[in-house]
């Protein structure tokens, strides 16, 4: 078990980012853990090599099937927001941002499960080939392949700008006073012309289906939300999948997670998640290991 638990953040990691979810990375892990003690421990040479295979493979399993099951979500599906008490040192900040951002796990829905382990276990896990090959139990240019795949699709879709916290901080107090005020013109100044929003309520409360565009269109938005709950919503900044993102309660009652894609001047893309079984970890927050 002490090997297990040594390594569970890691572990733990990889399930989330291959799920999207904590409740799936959290079953994936217990899979695991039965599979680890039904196993002779003292004849491996690498037991960390080991869990992070069974791991890997049990959530490629598991995202074959979730994929077929989002093909039939009600609205957008967005990743379950991960948000933590502790605040990512300094110079983790941007590397979190780069491979934990709701953002980025969004980019990561489009690959296939092999791609998307590949190209975790590589760029994010610092896992050499012929331990990938272990892993995935495929050929070296196989994998080789899978990642190459993964990097270009990633690359294309990838956010690309490296804001620091000070200016992300900085512009989600003035988008959290304009959405509090509801004053449209404050708003439209702090979206990008192409401003996207999307919203997960899963078919269980209220979000909009398919993505907004445009500041027009995300500005009446909150505008309506603003004249509908007024001063009874609170909004309070909070470390979301690795970043600053927002947590808004309406009657002291957590409502929505939303995490913000900036260049620093302008916000290009906001993700809402509402679905309230998506909300439920956020009130016994973890920390994740990077």
């Amino acid at each position: 078990m002490e090997n297990f638990e040594k390594h569970r953040k890691r572990l733990m990691g990889i399930a989330y980012r291959m799920l999207g979810t904590r409740s799936d990375a959290e079953d994936i892990l217990q899979d695991a853990y039965v599979k680890w003690m039904q196993s002779d421990s003292s004849m491996l040479r690498s037991p960390e090599a080991w869990l992070v295979t069974v791991v890997t493979r049990l959530s490629i399993d598991r995202l074959r099937s979730a994929k077929t099951e989002r093909e039939h979500y009600v609205g957008q599906w967005i990743p379950e927001p991960w948000v933590t008490e502790s605040v990512p040192p300094a110079e983790q900040y941007l590397e979190m941002a780069g491979d934990i951002s709701v953002a980025f796990l969004m980019v990561l829905e489009r690959l296939s499960p092999d791609e998307r382990a590949a190209f975790l276990l590589k760029t994010v896990f610092d896992f050499d080939y012929p331990e990938i090959e272990r892993m995935l139990g495929k050929s070296g240019d196989a994998c080789r392949q899978l990642v190459h795949r993964a990097r270009q699709r990633v690359k294309l879709d990838r956010p690309r700008f490296e804001v620091s916290r000070e200016a992300h901080l900085a512009l989600l107090g003035k988008f959290m006073e304009a959405a509090r005020s509801g004053e449209k013109e404050k708003l439209t100044a702090l979206f990008s012309e192409d401003i996207t929003l999307t919203g997960d309520g899963g078919g269980k409360v209220q979000s909009v289906l398919r993505p907004l565009h445009g500041p027009d269109r995300v500005a009446r938005l909150y505008c309506a939300i603003s004249r509908r709950y007024g001063e009874s919503t609170d909004f309070m900044i909070a470390e979301i999948n690795g970043i600053p993102g927002i947590l808004r309660k309406v009657h002291g009652k957590l409502d929505s997670a939303t995490s913000l894609v900036t260049d620093g001047n302008r916000i290009l893309d906001i993700y809402t998640v509402r679905n309230p079984e998506k909300l439920k970890s956020v009130t016994n927050p973890h920390a994740l290991s990077s």
